[in-house]
């Protein structure tokens, strides 16, 4: 006996098969880019000028310093749909996805290290939305697959000497790395450092081509005065910062570590450094991070352990100045 779909599966398999694509399988992209993000290798194909241009935003500029596969990334821009919501974001296994609504969403292959999305033209159009929601957040998650572990911390260096500063949002991240800067270190990260995959040489990788404050930040450093604040798309305000506004601030795009400090600002006490045990600084660095499933992150806990091989602080401080000097004594070795 022979079944006869029914006429909403006939509909169903009209619009999968159907000439207009609606499910985008064969829509054209005709263009492409590589760019390089913290040195490493992304394909990007569009049918966008947008997408493009919010790519360019993020890693123009950036060269290609590490030789593994290439994360790739498909971006299908449509007419039809409104600035995507807030997505979010879940994983099975290997399958990864993003959901705003029915018009912008993406889906990914982390064991292919392969993703496209779909969005809106005014998804498309606002690149900051577009970029955070979208084109970064799946790129960094991609690369943390295979290529990079990532570290809720700043980098600066001193001498050829980098030093991890970590903290959650509000420890004082951003302020310091930049302070430290301001005084003649080099600049590597402001909020978040990529370490390579059981490397031994515990070596940091940045993102120094641009910074982000609190809108306080200008009390800290007026020459941020005047710079416009901006709505996050998290919710949060802040300041974005292109460190090409201020050549006199040193940028590098990795370094060797050689220390690992824990920020404490709201301390009510005497500024100062106390060395940490290494089971509470691998708490923190565990506990602040997010999870990929049992292989990934078994890799990042194995990274994770053997950077804190390397000293590590609690470095209490109020003023910027103190923090400033503490650090420069970790650097230098004086601790």
């Amino acid at each position: 006996m022979s079944l006869r779909p029914d006429v909403e599966t006939r509909a169903a398999c009209d619009k999968i098969t159907g000439a207009t694509d609606e499910i985008a399988a064969a829509t054209s992209l005709p263009y492409a880019a590589e760019f390089f993000p913290s040195g490493f290798h992304l394909i990007l194909r569009t049918n966008s000028r947008d997408v493009l241009a919010a790519a360019a935003e993020c890693w123009s500029g950036y060269a290609r310093e590490f030789h593994c596969e290439p994360v790739e990334l498909h971006v299908i821009t449509r007419p039809q749909g409104a600035l995507s919501p807030e997505p979010a974001y879940r994983c099975q296994r290997h399958l990864f996805s993003v959901i705003g609504d029915a018009d912008n969403f993406a889906v990914a292959d982390l064991e292919r290290l392969f993703s496209f999305a779909v969005v809106s033209s005014k998804t498309a159009a606002d690149h900051t939305w577009l970029r955070w929601f979208f084109v970064e957040a799946i790129v960094y998650t991609l690369l943390a697959q295979r290529h990079a572990v990532p570290v809720h911390g700043a980098c600066v260096a001193r001498n050829g000497s980098g030093i991890l500063l970590c903290g959650f949002s509000g420890a004082g991240k951003s302020t310091l790395s930049f302070a430290c800067a301001r005084s003649g270190w080099t600049f590597i990260s402001d909020d978040c450092t990529w370490l390579l995959p059981d490397s031994e040489d515990r070596e940091a990788v940045g993102r120094p081509r641009e910074t982000r404050f609190r809108p306080d930040a200008p009390f800290f450093f007026p020459e941020l005065e005047g710079l416009a604040e901006r709505a996050r798309p998290n919710g949060k305000i802040g300041l974005a910062v292109r460190l090409s506004q201020f050549p006199r601030i040193r940028t590098a795009s990795r370094c060797a570590l050689s220390g690992v400090a824990f920020l404490d600002r709201k301390h009510g006490g005497t500024a100062g450094i106390a060395k940490m045990p290494g089971s509470e600084a691998l708490e923190g660095l565990l506990a602040d991070r997010p999870s990929y499933g049992a292989t990934v992150d078994a890799r990042h806990e194995r990274t994770i352990r053997r950077l804190l091989e390397l000293p590590a602080y609690r470095l209490r401080y109020q003023s910027i100045e103190d923090g400033v000097r503490l650090v420069a004594r970790l650097a230098d070795g004086e601790i």
